[in-house]
């Protein structure tokens, strides 16, 4: 698995580490059942501690996900189709709603944005 870090940054490792899976499997790169690195080799091909993998998997598996188990490692979860966004999510894009507003983009230039971006992670 190759993840792009950026060590300066001011955005966490662990945080990277998190965001990277995620989009991966936004964009049908990962999909339900596919087998994460272990800790280890993930920390060793990123050259970080491997407390920052075990952190971000926590993270991940804590969010729903990944699930864990001390055989067969880390997988991506199967998501119910119909769940909705977290309510952390929907926090989350409250803000980036609000940074966008800030920046001077209307409810229509904010939407088309948005649409844009949805098509290129599925692509």
């Amino acid at each position: 698995m190759l993840l792009k870090l950026d060590f300066s940054s001011d955005r966490p490792i662990y945080m990277q580490i998190r965001d990277q899976i995620v989009l991966a499997v936004g964009r049908g790169e990962l999909t339900t059942g596919d087998k994460l690195p272990t800790v280890r080799a993930l920390a060793e091909e990123c050259g970080v501690n491997m407390m920052t993998v075990s952190k971000a998997y926590q993270l991940l598996k804590q969010e729903g996900h990944i699930t864990t188990d001390r055989r067969s490692g880390a997988a991506v979860a199967r998501r119910e189709q119909n769940a909705g966004p977290s309510k952390e999510t929907l926090e989350g894009l409250r803000l980036r709603l609000g940074e966008l507003r800030l920046a001077g983009l209307d409810a229509d230039a904010a939407m088309e944005l948005c649409r844009k971006l949805y098509e290129e992670g599925t692509k």
